[in-house]
């Protein structure tokens, strides 16, 4: 801070500058100090001692710290008079912003009259300097012309007490996380809330990349009025924390953190099911926070039990890991068994996040990633269960740049040792180009490898800007699994945009020509269109979304590199050789909200009955050289076509918009028809209702 023009135009109160806290001057010993009223009766302290004391407290009491000031750790300088009918008066200020020079004037324009200064018996003008500490001190030092007079409690002890506890002070929390970089939680209902503003012709942002960070949606969206919209008038402590705020936040000087219960508690009837009801108990805790402007982090943590319907139990069972536990839950992960037909399912999630700049952040975390505009993503999906990841998101001009690196499971008995589940890694980098105000256009490209020959995480792959698809060539063309993809969004205009998916996971270029559809041409491909405020409404989108995925897309010769985790793709949540049709209407209302959606798709499936052992590319754990009835004339839905129809319905109600609480009811009707029954693949038809409350922080699945 520049304290030059002080030393300019009052040379006078040279000296008080260096002193490290609050401090007075007197022009002249043989004056006597203005006189507050308190101090006319006071019997203790001197006239000098009490003027000291009035004032402090006055600055303490009422002094506030500008937001501009939050962080900042410094002084502020001030010269002011009392005049000669006791009327305080700034002179000069000198301070780091004007909201802190602004901030003493006000302060001092609401001191008192007090009894003014004398002069051998006649009323004067008196001129003091002044330096308040910021952040505030309640400790004082008085400058008194030769000496220094330190206020605080006499030292008694050897060690005197310090103040360092009682000198923390809270700020009020006003809802810091709407302007953070923590990462926004992902699930499909919630984004849609401000989809549209992220998507307005000439914004150049990029939509692909989720989860998105608050400060990204900021800068479109605004958090804070929208809360204010559906904000409850409640005054008691109960009824803020259930409808509107945080159960815990801390602010402090340059740090915040909140703590949110998470519920999921749910009942329901699979109306073609010998079960009695189904039911979900989920308790847990979310803790979001940030240190400082660069660091955020957040953790949430699941304790679980349930039971679903017939056809989720039955798909859950299907992807059971080796070692004895019964299922992995698709999106959450293992599950032990609970009583005698139901699960226990813990889940733990994190992220931390460095921003050293504008342009850059670091994210180490436990959770998923998602790539693409739709409901689903062909590249890298969300259905999968939690992984640990190493993400670095690159900003800047007209692209955005996002490298992850993952840590996998195969969870399969044969490749389990010892116990121990197999790892395996995953490295892709995807580039979003916002080619004009209109167009965008992303590359994506992807490789899966194993621990083979302890190779361990592959050096080779941590170049954020290296060719995955060479070098992955270079290290022998079995040793890892390479994809290509590419992405579009086209902005017809504010309410309408188109977009699309390519994925490469291998062709052949003769065989391309000879349009022979050879098992090799191996890709998958997504177009998709949203609607806001369709035909008028406010708040109402409508979605429609068609993937294709040909037999054996995700597969590999070598199953531990396949495009996998935890049995479950990572990749379209069904995996390959598979079509599908999504058609999804959201629409909400202050606080009220509804959903209805609807699957139409096919599956070629395996089949299971002792005789047909052929693999038709449906399984991506299954090795695609293993096999293949033919190499030729391949198409989606071949093996044991399967139709798959499901109709889901969802409204409710957000009970706290900072927790992201919700009651709900649900209900699917879902048709299932394979072309042959067998012993595992069966026909069925499932009407499930479904109703409780649920924090709201992930995509959860269940249109299988």
């Amino acid at each position: 801070m520049s304290i030059k023009k002080i030393k300019m135009n009052y040379k006078s109160i040279f000296f008080l500058l260096f002193f490290v806290q609050i401090s007075f001057s007197q022009q002249n010993n043989n004056q006597d100090f203005p006189e507050f009223k308190s101090c006319e009766n006071n019997q203790t302290l001197s006239k000098k001692d009490c003027f000291y004391q009035n004032l402090q407290q006055h600055i303490l009491s009422n002094f506030k710290i500008p937001e501009s000031a939050n962080s900042y750790n410094g002084k502020v300088y001030a010269l002011f008079e009392v005049d000669t009918v006791g009327k305080f008066k700034i002179l000069y200020t000198e301070a780091y912003s004007e909201d802190l020079k602004t901030e003493t004037k006000r302060v001092f324009d609401l001191l008192e009259q007090v009894k003014p200064a004398s002069y051998q018996g006649r009323k004067t003008f008196a001129k003091y300097a002044i330096t308040i500490p910021i952040p505030l001190d309640s400790t004082f030092v008085i400058a008194n012309n030769d000496k220094i007079t330190i206020v605080k409690k006499k030292k008694t002890e050897k060690f005197a007490e310090l103040t360092e506890y009682e000198d923390i002070k809270l700020q009020e929390y006003k809802n810091s996380i709407y302007k953070g970089n923590n990462n926004l939680p992902f699930t499909h209902a919630n984004y849609a809330l401000f989809d549209q503003n992220l998507n307005l012709v000439g914004s150049n942002n990029h939509t692909a990349s989720k989860p998105y960070s608050y400060a990204e949606v900021a800068r479109y969206y605004d958090f804070d009025s929208e809360f204010e919209k559906i904000k409850k008038d409640k005054k008691s402590w109960w009824g803020r924390k259930l409808w509107n705020e945080n159960l815990v936040a801390i602010q402090g000087e340059g740090y915040w953190f909140t703590i949110n219960p998470i519920l999921n508690l749910n009942v329901g009837k699979d109306f073609g099911s010998d079960e009695n009801y189904t039911y979900v108990n989920t308790r847990g805790v979310n803790v979001n926070g940030q240190l400082g402007e660069q660091l955020s982090f957040s953790t949430q943590i699941y304790e679980s039990q349930g039971l679903f319907a017939d056809y989720y139990n039955e798909y859950a069972n299907s992807l059971k890991p080796s070692g004895g536990n019964p299922a992995i839950i698709p999106g959450i992960g293992i599950a032990k068994q609970f009583k005698e037909n139901a699960y226990d399912f813990p889940l733990a999630e994190a992220n931390i996040k460095y921003t050293p700049s504008k342009f850059i952040d670091l994210q180490l975390g436990y959770s998923r990633n998602f790539i693409g505009d739709g409901y689903r993503s062909l590249l890298q999906g969300d259905g999968t269960s939690p992984y640990p990841f190493f993400k670095i998101n690159t900003t800047f001009w007209k692209i955005k740049y996002t490298n992850t690196y993952m840590w996998l499971k195969d969870v399969r008995p044969e490749v389990t040792i010892d116990r121990t589940y197999t790892t395996k890694f995953m490295a892709n980098h995807y580039l979003s180009w916002n080619v004009s105000k209109r167009m965008n256009i992303g590359f994506f490209e992807s490789v899966v490898w194993g621990n083979d020959n302890d190779r361990g995480f592959d050096v080779n792959f941590v170049n954020p800007i290296i060719f995955y698809r060479a070098v992955e060539f270079s290290s022998s063309s079995r040793a890892g699994n390479a994809l290509l993809g590419l992405t579009t969004k086209y902005k017809f205009n504010n309410s309408i945009n188109f977009y699309a998916q390519f994925l490469l996971d291998e062709f052949s270029i003769g065989d391309v020509k000879a349009r022979d559809k050879s098992w090799r041409n191996k890709f998958a491909y997504q177009v998709g269109a949203k609607y806001y405020n369709a035909f008028g409404v406010d708040n109402l989108t409508l979605q429609l979304e068609y993937n294709r995925i040909r037999p054996y897309v995700y597969a590999h010769s070598n199953v531990i590199t396949n495009y996998g985790h935890n049995n479950q793709s990572m990749g379209h949540n069904w995996g390959a050789n598979a079509s599908e049709l999504v058609a999804i209407a959201r629409y909400n209302k202050g606080r009220y909200f509804a959903q209805a959606k609807i699957n139409y798709g096919i599956q070629g499936l395996d089949y299971n009955d002792g005789v047909n052992i052929n693999n038709y590319g449906g399984n991506i754990y299954l090795n695609y050289d293993d096999n293949r009835p033919f190499d030729k004339g391949v198409e989606v839905g071949q093996g044991n076509k399967t139709t798959i129809f499901i109709a889901d319905f969802q409204a409710g109600y957000i009970v706290n918009p900072s927790s992201n609480m919700k009651v709900f009811a649900n209900l699917m009707f879902r048709d299932y028809k394979p072309t042959t029954e067998d012993l595992i693949t069966k026909t069925s038809t499932t009407t499930w209702f479904s109703a409780g409350i649920k924090t709201d922080l992930f995509n959860w699945y269940f249109d299988y």
